[in-house]
């Protein structure tokens, strides 16, 4: 007689949660999922990779209203494509200020003051001429990030579908026997 008993439904949860990391729980688990509901691995792909290129655009808080209006208009997956966004996210802070340094030189625009110090007595002194500045470079940001976005969704989405069409086979092998039972 056994010790441990492995057929527990809660004992193989936690053990599947140990044997698996983060990454595997948020991120393949959904993908294998929708590859199960019978998602096609190049919409998946195009969803993904258009979410995370929506989900590096240097305007904070427009990335999830941005992904579903993607979704409706070119009738993407949008659990794949909010993955996608929500992948990036720590991209996304970390490229909005090389985003507007790059917006500054190409445009030809003032530079941005690093120090908020200097924020500060802008805002105390000419607070409308700061918010203005601001919307200049944060529209030369998005104008790089548009560029930018058109050139990488594409290589994404194909660097992507292979893969995609890899984990499908391995997620249609592994439900066969379920499905014949």
């Amino acid at each position: 007689m056994p010790l441990h008993k492995t057929t527990d439904v809660g004992t193989e949860a936690e053990s599947s949660s140990i044997r698996h990391g983060w990454i595997y729980r948020r991120v393949a688990l959904p993908v294998f999922a929708l590859l199960r509901m019978g998602a096609s691995p190049k919409r998946l792909a195009w969803s993904i990779a258009v979410g995370m290129v929506i989900g590096i655009n240097p305007l904070l808080g427009s990335t999830t209203i941005a992904c579903l209006v993607a979704a409706f208009v070119f009738r993407l997956n949008l659990a794949a494509s909010q993955l996608g966004n929500h992948i990036v996210y720590p991209l996304q802070l970390l490229l909005i200020i090389p985003f507007i340094h790059m917006g500054t030189r190409i445009f030809h625009t003032a530079p941005l003051p690093l120090s908020p110090k200097e924020m500060l007595t802008e805002a105390r002194t000419s607070p409308i001429a700061l918010v203005r500045q601001l919307w200049l470079w944060e529209r030369h940001a998005l104008v790089l990030w548009a560029v930018l976005a058109a050139i990488l969704a594409p290589i994404i989405a194909i660097s992507l579908t292979p893969l995609l069409n890899k984990l499908l086979v391995r997620v249609v092998r592994h439900d066969y026997p379920i499905l014949q039972g």
